[in-house]
C-alpha cells in the first residue's frame, strides 16, 4: 500500500456507494483487507503507509495508538455492512496486511476477523492470510492465530544473507524465516509464503542462489520474489543518491528474475503470476487474486484502497485521522472514483497480462491486436493460447511484462 494517494472526488460521510456498484453484487466475490499501519522500525526501501511509534508521538494521540486499533477496525467493517447492505455475500478471502500486523496481539487479529465473520459471513474454505514479520511472532502466537481461524500466513523474509538485510534495514536474523515456517507448520497453517527480494544493492547471484535455496529448504508451498523498487522518499534512495551504496540496474534484475524461475521450476513450483510461484492451485494467493482478476474487496485502515462494482476508493492516510473519522460517525474515505467500461478494460488488460492464464484477446482494440502478434512473433507470447484465444506471457515475455502490457493497451 504505497503511502500516496490519488486525487478523486469526495466519498460522502455515510460511505454510501452508487446503486451501479451493488447492482449484482451478491454474485461476485468478496474479499477484505486488514490494514495494520504500524511497524517496530521503518524499513529503508518502504514507501507504505505504516507509522512507528517515535513517527506518531504526539500527531494523533490516543486515536493513533495500536492498543485500541483493533476496535477501529472493526468500527470499519461494520460500516462496510451497512454500505454494501443486507444481501447475503460471504466473504471469499480475508488478509491482514501492515506495516507490521503481528505487532498486535494475537487476539487483536482474531476479533478483527471475527468482525468480518460476525457481519458477513465467511465461506467455509475462505483463505485467511495474515503477514508476519520474522522477528515478531513464536509457536504461541501462531498457534493462537490458527485456533481463531487463520489459514495461511507470509512471512517477510527477503534475504538469507546478513549484509543484505542490513541494506534493506531488516532487523531479523538469517534462519529465522525458514524457523517461522516450521513453527507455523506445527501450529497447523495449511499455506505458508515466504516472500523475497531481488536486486538489493550489493546483492550477488551467489547471494541470490543462497537465499532461493534456503527458502525452499523451509518448505513453503509459495514464494513470492519481488525486484527492489526504489522509492524517492525513502531512507534507501537518500543513500543511493549520496553514493552510499550503488543502484541495481535492469539487466541484474533480469538475470536474478531467471536464476528465480530456473530454481523454483526445478523445485516443483510453478509460476501463476509474474511475482509469484506455488507447488499446487490450492497454494496460490486466493487474495490477491482477486485482486488482479478485478473482483470486490473492502480494503479497512488507515490508507486502505477499496474496490466495489467499478467504483474504487480510499482511506485517508493518518491513523489518527483514520480512527477520527469513525469516532465521528463518518466513512474515513479520503477520496474515490467511478471507473467507466474503458477505464476497467483497460485495468483488465494490465492485471489479467500478468497471470499464468493471460487475458482475452477479445478485450484488446485493433491496435492492441496488432500488438499482441508482433508480440507473438518476438516470442513474448504463447502460441498455443494465443490460437486458443488467449494472450499469456513467455518467460522472455514475463521479463518484459510492463512494455508487452503497454503495447497491448495502446
Amino acid at each position: 500500500m504505497p503511502s500516496a494517494l490519488p486525487d478523486g472526488e469526495p466519498v460522502p460521510a455515510d460511505g454510501a456507494l452508487p446503486a451501479s456498484a451493488l447492482a449484482g453484487a451478491a454474485h461476485r466475490p468478496l474479499g477484505f483487507y486488514l490494514h495494520v499501519p504500524y511497524c517496530a522500525t521503518r524499513c529503508g526501501y518502504c514507501d507504505f503507509n505504516t507509522y512507528t511509534a517515535t513517527e506518531l508521538r504526539g500527531t494523533g494521540g490516543v486515536l493513533a495508538s495500536r492498543d485500541n486499533y483493533a476496535d477501529t477496525l472493526v468500527d470499519e467493517v461494520r460500516l462496510a455492512r451497512k454500505v454494501l447492505g443486507d444481501d447475503p455475500r460471504e466473504v471469499r478471502t480475508v488478509f491482514v496486511g501492515g506495516g507490521t500486523p503481528t505487532l498486535l496481539d494475537a487476539g487483536d487479529l482474531v476479533r478483527m476477523l471475527g468482525a468480518v465473520r460476525d457481519e458477513f459471513g465467511l465461506a467455509p474454505d475462505a483463505e485467511i492470510t495474515t503477514e508476519a514479520n520474522p522477528e515478531s511472532v513464536g509457536p504461541a502466537y501462531l498457534a493462537a492465530l490458527r485456533e481463531g481461524g487463520f489459514n495461511r500466513i507470509s512471512f517477510g523474509m527477503q534475504s538469507a544473507r546478513q549484509h543484505v538485510l542490513k541494506i534493506l534495514d531488516r532487523t531479523h536474523t538469517p534462519g529465522r524465516p525458514e524457523a517461522c515456517v516450521a513453527e507455523a507448520r506445527a501450529a497447523g497453517f495449511d499455506h505458508v509464503n515466504l516472500d523475497l527480494i531481488y536486486g538489493t544493492p550489493g546483492e550477488s547471484d551467489d547471494d541470490w542462489r543462497a537465499s532461493l535455496d534456503a527458502a525452499l529448504g523451509a518448505g513453503p508451498d509459495h514464494v513470492s520474489a519481488y525486484a527492489l523498487i526504489v522509492e524517492e522518499g525513502t531512507q534507501l534512495a537518500r543513500r543511493i543518491r549520496r553514493g552510499e551504496v550503488p543502484m541495481t540496474d535492469d539487466d541484474v534484475h533480469a538475470d536474478r528474475y531467471l536464476i528465480a524461475e530456473e530454481t523454483l521450476a526445478a523445485a516443483g513450483y510453478d509460476w501463476y503470476e509474474v511475482s509469484n510461484w506455488a507447488t499446487s492451485d490450492a497454494g496460490r494467493c486466493l487474495h490477491n487474486e482477486l485482486y488482479w482478476r478485478g473482483a470486490d474487496w473492502w480494503g479497512a485502515g488507515p490508507g486502505a484502497h477499496s474496490h466495489v462494482g467499478g467504483v474504487r476508493w480510499w482511506n485517508v492516510k493518518h491513523p489518527g485521522a483514520y480512527a477520527g473519522a469513525l469516532a465521528a460517525g463518518k466513512s474515513p474515505g479520503a477520496g474515490r472514483e467511478v471507473l467507466t467500461d474503458e477505464d476497467r478494460r483497460v485495468e483488465r488488460i494490465l492485471l489479467e497480462l500478468r497471470l499464468r492464464e493471460g487475458v482475452p484477446l477479445s478485450l484488446l482494440r485493433e491496435a492492441g491486436l496488432a500488438a499482441a502478434r508482433r508480440a507473438l512473433s518476438e516470442g513474448l507470447l504463447e502460441e498455443g493460447p494465443y490460437g486458443a484465444g488467449r494472450a499469456v506471457l513467455t518467460l522472455r515475455g514475463r521479463l518484459l511484462a510492463d512494455a508487452v502490457v503497454r503495447d497491448l493497451v495502446d
